[in-house]
Formats: structure tokens, sequence, C-alpha cells
């Protein structure tokens, strides 16, 4: 039986991370998959975690890395196909322009994951990089190389709001 403590953290904690993914990945079942599978690996660590100064963060890694492995495997098993469009989906959040989540899409996997942190959920560096397991200072490069790379897909000067 689950702590009431990890109950809590799951209630609060699962949407906000089902959604990271879903916008990394834009797939809503596997999404899914991987958010409940790093809950899972947090019950299953929950005595160790639960006496980490931030155990959200350490779920939210879990999740992103999951999902990585995901993408990897994915490319290099499957030729990469592209929607014009992806039907709606009841639930999901609104989103920004279609041509914006694509280019995201098409980044390396931290730099997508930085961006969406940062841009889509409004997080500080400091917790970016903890949930990316570098240093603040890299995940500032990683933001800014995807900016770079979205200027150049989209066809518009990049504007460095970061420093």
């Amino acid at each position: 039986m689950a702590s009431v403590e990890f109950q809590w953290l799951f209630a609060t904690e699962y949407p906000a991370v089902l959604r990271t993914v879903w916008l990394v990945l834009r797939d809503r079942a596997r999404a899914e998959d991987i958010a409940q599978d790093a809950f899972e690996q947090l019950l299953l660590h929950w005595e160790k975690v639960r006496n980490y100064d931030s155990p959200e963060t350490w779920v939210r890694r879990v999740a992103l890395r999951r999902a990585a492995q995901w993408v990897r495997r994915e490319h290099r098993l499957t030729p990469r196909l592209r929607l014009a469009a992806q039907p709606e989906i009841a639930g999901e959040p609104e989103l920004p322009d279609p041509g914006l989540l694509a280019a995201v899409r098409d980044l390396p996997m931290r730099q997508r994951a930085a961006v969406v942190l940062f841009y889509f959920e409004d997080r500080p560096m400091t917790e970016i990089a903890q949930i990316l397991d570098c240093s603040p200072a890299t995940g500032w490069v990683h933001l800014h190389r995807a900016g770079r790379r979205l200027a150049e897909q989209l066809g518009e000067e990049m504007v460095s709001d970061v420093t």
C-alpha cells in the first residue's frame, strides 16, 4: 500500500508530468505509459526518494529519460513520418501554433525537453537543470541552441530572451 505522502505527490504531480511528456512526444497514449512507468519507479524507490529535496524532480527526470529512450528506439525501428495535422483529442491542452510544435519535435531530445520545461511549463532553469541532470549553464546552452534551430526552421530572426 502506497503511503499517504506518495499518494499526495502522485495526485498533485501526475498531471504535470503527463503534460510534460505529452508535449515532448505528442503521443498521448505513449505519454500516459511513460508517466505511469515513472511513478511506478518512484513507488519502487519511494523509501529513498522521499527524503530527496524534490521527489517531483526525480520522477520528471525518470519520465524524460524514458521518453528519450522511446524516441531513440522509434527512430531506429521506423521511418520518420510526418503528419500535416494531427487530430485533436479531447482533454489535451490548448497548444501553440502547430508549425512551432512540429519544429520543437524535430529538436534533439534534451533541447526539446528544455524548451517544453522553460517555455510551455514556465519552470526556472535551476529546476530544468535538475530534471535534465545537467548544470544550469548547460541547460541554458540547450535552450539557446534550440532557439537558434527553431528560428532557422521557422524562418524567423532569433530574439535572445534567454540569458
